[in-house]
Protein backbone atom coordinates (compact mmCIF):
# COMPACT_ATOMS: atom_id res chain seq x y z
CA UNK A 1 0.00 0.00 0.00
CA UNK A 2 1.25 3.42 -0.81
CA UNK A 3 0.86 6.01 1.87
CA UNK A 4 -1.67 8.73 2.61
CA UNK A 5 -4.59 7.60 0.46
CA UNK A 6 -7.42 9.72 1.90
CA UNK A 7 -11.03 8.69 2.41
CA UNK A 8 -13.34 11.19 4.11
CA UNK A 9 -16.38 9.53 5.65
CA UNK A 10 -19.46 11.70 6.06
CA UNK A 11 -21.69 10.82 9.04
CA UNK A 12 -24.47 9.71 6.66
CA UNK A 13 -22.23 7.36 4.65
CA UNK A 14 -23.35 3.72 5.07
CA UNK A 15 -20.53 1.53 6.45
CA UNK A 16 -20.73 -0.70 3.38
CA UNK A 17 -20.00 2.26 1.08
CA UNK A 18 -17.16 3.41 3.33
CA UNK A 19 -15.52 0.00 3.13
CA UNK A 20 -15.85 -0.01 -0.65
CA UNK A 21 -14.23 3.43 -0.88
CA UNK A 22 -11.30 2.42 1.31
CA UNK A 23 -10.64 -0.79 -0.60
CA UNK A 24 -11.11 0.64 -4.09
CA UNK A 25 -8.40 3.22 -3.46
CA UNK A 26 -6.03 0.27 -3.44
CA UNK A 27 -7.56 -1.53 -6.42
CA UNK A 28 -9.10 -4.21 -4.21
CA UNK A 29 -12.57 -5.69 -3.86
CA UNK A 30 -13.66 -5.20 -0.25
CA UNK A 31 -14.95 -7.84 2.10
CA UNK A 32 -18.20 -6.43 3.44
CA UNK A 33 -19.61 -6.41 7.00
CA UNK A 34 -20.48 -10.12 7.04
CA UNK A 35 -16.78 -10.89 7.48
CA UNK A 36 -16.08 -13.46 10.22
CA UNK A 37 -12.34 -13.92 10.42
CA UNK A 38 -11.02 -15.20 7.10
CA UNK A 39 -9.17 -13.32 4.41
CA UNK A 40 -10.66 -13.03 0.93
CA UNK A 41 -8.60 -16.01 -0.25
CA UNK A 42 -10.11 -18.18 2.48
CA UNK A 43 -6.81 -18.22 4.36
CA UNK A 44 -7.29 -17.92 8.13
CA UNK A 45 -5.99 -14.88 9.95
CA UNK A 46 -5.69 -14.21 13.68
CA UNK A 47 -7.10 -10.94 14.97
CA UNK A 48 -5.10 -9.40 17.82
CA UNK A 49 -6.97 -6.63 19.64
CA UNK A 50 -4.77 -3.98 21.26
CA UNK A 51 -6.62 -1.61 23.62
CA UNK A 52 -5.26 1.76 24.64
CA UNK A 53 -4.86 3.59 27.93
CA UNK A 54 -7.29 2.40 30.65
CA UNK A 55 -8.29 -0.60 28.53
CA UNK A 56 -11.52 -0.86 26.53
CA UNK A 57 -14.76 -1.15 28.50
CA UNK A 58 -17.25 -4.00 27.95
CA UNK A 59 -19.37 -1.84 25.62
CA UNK A 60 -16.39 -0.66 23.55
CA UNK A 61 -16.29 -1.85 19.95
CA UNK A 62 -13.00 -3.65 20.63
CA UNK A 63 -14.61 -5.69 23.40
CA UNK A 64 -17.63 -6.48 21.24
CA UNK A 65 -15.43 -7.56 18.34
CA UNK A 66 -13.35 -9.76 20.64
CA UNK A 67 -16.53 -11.68 21.42
CA UNK A 68 -17.65 -11.81 17.79
CA UNK A 69 -14.43 -12.96 16.09
CA UNK A 70 -13.60 -16.61 16.64
CA UNK A 71 -10.11 -17.07 18.06
CA UNK A 72 -9.47 -13.37 18.59
CA UNK A 73 -6.62 -12.60 20.97
CA UNK A 74 -6.76 -9.58 23.27
CA UNK A 75 -3.64 -7.92 24.63
CA UNK A 76 -3.64 -7.52 28.41
CA UNK A 77 -1.40 -5.06 30.24
CA UNK A 78 -0.31 -5.34 33.87
CA UNK A 79 -0.83 -1.61 34.38
CA UNK A 80 -3.48 0.09 32.27
CA UNK A 81 -3.32 3.39 34.16
CA UNK A 82 0.45 4.08 34.18
CA UNK A 83 1.60 2.97 30.72
CA UNK A 84 5.26 2.35 29.96
CA UNK A 85 6.60 1.48 26.56
CA UNK A 86 8.70 -1.59 27.35
CA UNK A 87 6.04 -3.75 29.08
CA UNK A 88 3.25 -2.55 26.81
CA UNK A 89 5.20 -3.36 23.66
CA UNK A 90 6.28 -6.72 25.08
CA UNK A 91 2.62 -7.63 25.67
CA UNK A 92 1.80 -6.87 22.04
CA UNK A 93 4.74 -8.97 20.85
CA UNK A 94 3.64 -11.88 23.06
CA UNK A 95 0.14 -11.80 21.60
CA UNK A 96 1.50 -11.76 18.05
CA UNK A 97 3.78 -14.70 18.85
CA UNK A 98 0.87 -16.65 20.36
CA UNK A 99 -1.33 -16.28 17.28
CA UNK A 100 -1.64 -19.45 15.16
CA UNK A 101 -2.06 -17.53 11.88
CA UNK A 102 -0.78 -14.29 10.31
CA UNK A 103 -2.08 -11.45 12.44
CA UNK A 104 -4.35 -8.52 11.76
CA UNK A 105 -3.78 -5.97 14.52
CA UNK A 106 -6.86 -4.04 15.66
CA UNK A 107 -5.51 -1.23 17.83
CA UNK A 108 -7.04 1.81 19.50
CA UNK A 109 -5.49 4.98 20.91
CA UNK A 110 -2.20 4.33 22.72
CA UNK A 111 -2.51 0.71 21.62
CA UNK A 112 -1.77 1.92 18.09
CA UNK A 113 1.52 3.43 19.20
CA UNK A 114 2.48 0.34 21.22
CA UNK A 115 1.69 -1.79 18.17
CA UNK A 116 3.90 0.25 15.86
CA UNK A 117 6.75 -0.01 18.35
CA UNK A 118 6.22 -3.79 18.42
CA UNK A 119 6.34 -3.92 14.62
CA UNK A 120 9.66 -2.09 14.67
CA UNK A 121 11.13 -4.56 17.14
CA UNK A 122 9.88 -7.53 15.14
CA UNK A 123 10.84 -6.14 11.74
CA UNK A 124 14.20 -7.93 11.51
CA UNK A 125 13.25 -11.06 13.43
CA UNK A 126 10.69 -12.80 11.27
CA UNK A 127 8.61 -11.86 8.23
CA UNK A 128 5.01 -12.82 7.66
CA UNK A 129 3.91 -12.60 11.30
CA UNK A 130 1.65 -9.61 10.63
CA UNK A 131 -0.71 -9.47 7.66
CA UNK A 132 -2.37 -6.12 8.32
CA UNK A 133 -3.41 -3.50 10.87
CA UNK A 134 -6.39 -1.29 11.62
CA UNK A 135 -5.25 1.67 13.71
CA UNK A 136 -8.16 3.63 15.21
CA UNK A 137 -7.83 7.05 16.84
CA UNK A 138 -4.06 6.78 17.42
CA UNK A 139 -2.86 8.81 20.39
CA UNK A 140 -0.24 11.54 20.14
CA UNK A 141 2.11 10.72 23.06
CA UNK A 142 3.65 14.18 22.91
CA UNK A 143 0.37 15.74 24.06
CA UNK A 144 0.33 14.02 27.47
CA UNK A 145 3.22 13.64 29.89
CA UNK A 146 1.78 10.27 30.93
CA UNK A 147 2.50 8.91 27.45
CA UNK A 148 5.92 10.45 26.85
CA UNK A 149 7.68 7.10 27.29
CA UNK A 150 6.21 6.12 23.91
CA UNK A 151 8.05 8.87 22.05
CA UNK A 152 9.40 9.08 19.47
CA UNK A 153 6.74 7.34 17.44
CA UNK A 154 8.26 5.11 14.72
CA UNK A 155 7.87 6.66 11.28
CA UNK A 156 9.04 3.86 8.98
CA UNK A 157 6.64 2.47 6.34
CA UNK A 158 4.88 -0.65 7.59
CA UNK A 159 5.57 -3.88 5.67
CA UNK A 160 1.88 -4.82 5.44
CA UNK A 161 -1.53 -3.39 4.56
CA UNK A 162 -2.89 -0.89 7.07
CA UNK A 163 -5.67 1.62 7.64
CA UNK A 164 -5.61 4.60 10.01
CA UNK A 165 -9.09 5.80 10.99
CA UNK A 166 -9.18 9.07 12.91
CA UNK A 167 -11.68 11.69 14.00
CA UNK A 168 -11.60 15.38 13.17
CA UNK A 169 -12.15 16.30 16.84
CA UNK A 170 -10.20 13.66 18.79
CA UNK A 171 -8.97 15.17 22.09
CA UNK A 172 -6.00 12.77 22.18
CA UNK A 173 -4.62 13.45 18.72
CA UNK A 174 -5.10 16.30 16.21
CA UNK A 175 -6.32 15.10 12.84
CA UNK A 176 -3.17 16.48 11.18
CA UNK A 177 -1.02 14.24 13.38
CA UNK A 178 -3.12 11.16 12.60
CA UNK A 179 -2.77 12.02 8.91
CA UNK A 180 1.00 12.33 9.34
CA UNK A 181 1.10 8.90 10.96
CA UNK A 182 -0.79 7.43 8.01
CA UNK A 183 1.55 9.07 5.52
CA UNK A 184 4.72 7.84 7.24
CA UNK A 185 3.36 4.32 7.85
CA UNK A 186 2.04 3.96 4.29
CA UNK A 187 -1.54 3.53 5.50
CA UNK A 188 -4.86 4.35 3.91
CA UNK A 189 -6.18 7.30 5.94
CA UNK A 190 -9.89 7.39 6.80
CA UNK A 191 -11.07 10.74 8.19
CA UNK A 192 -14.24 10.43 10.27
CA UNK A 193 -15.79 13.85 11.04
CA UNK A 194 -16.67 14.69 14.65
CA UNK A 195 -16.32 11.18 16.09
CA UNK A 196 -14.37 12.12 19.22
CA UNK A 197 -11.99 9.41 20.40
CA UNK A 198 -14.08 6.72 18.67
CA UNK A 199 -14.90 5.00 21.94
CA UNK A 200 -17.87 4.39 24.22
CA UNK A 201 -17.81 7.97 25.50
CA UNK A 202 -18.20 9.32 21.96
CA UNK A 203 -21.07 6.94 21.23
CA UNK A 204 -19.14 4.24 19.38
CA UNK A 205 -20.16 0.86 20.71
CA UNK A 206 -20.69 -1.69 17.95
CA UNK A 207 -19.25 0.79 15.38
CA UNK A 208 -20.37 -0.76 12.06
CA UNK A 209 -18.08 1.53 10.04
CA UNK A 210 -15.03 0.08 11.78
CA UNK A 211 -16.29 -3.46 11.24
CA UNK A 212 -16.65 -2.71 7.53
CA UNK A 213 -13.14 -1.26 7.40
CA UNK A 214 -11.79 -4.39 9.07
CA UNK A 215 -13.48 -6.44 6.38
CA UNK A 216 -11.97 -4.23 3.69
CA UNK A 217 -8.54 -4.66 5.26
CA UNK A 218 -8.96 -8.44 5.17
CA UNK A 219 -9.17 -8.18 1.38
CA UNK A 220 -5.73 -6.56 1.32
CA UNK A 221 -4.01 -8.57 4.04
CA UNK A 222 -3.42 -11.93 2.33
CA UNK A 223 -1.50 -10.35 -0.54
CA UNK A 224 0.77 -8.57 1.90
CA UNK A 225 1.28 -11.69 4.03
CA UNK A 226 2.28 -13.81 1.04
CA UNK A 227 4.71 -11.17 -0.19
CA UNK A 228 6.52 -10.88 3.16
Amino acid sequence: MSGACLVTINPSTPPRHAAIAAAQLNGQRPVLPGWRGEAETGSPVSVVIVPGWRNSAPGHWQSLWAERIAGALRVEQEDWLQPHRSPWVASVEEAIAAAPHPVILVAHSLGCIASVHAVEQLRDKQTGLIAGALFVAPADPERRALFEDFTPVPANPLPFASIVAASSNDPYCPIRMASAYAKSWGSTFVRVPSAGHINVESGHGEWPLGWALLGALAALAPVQAQAA
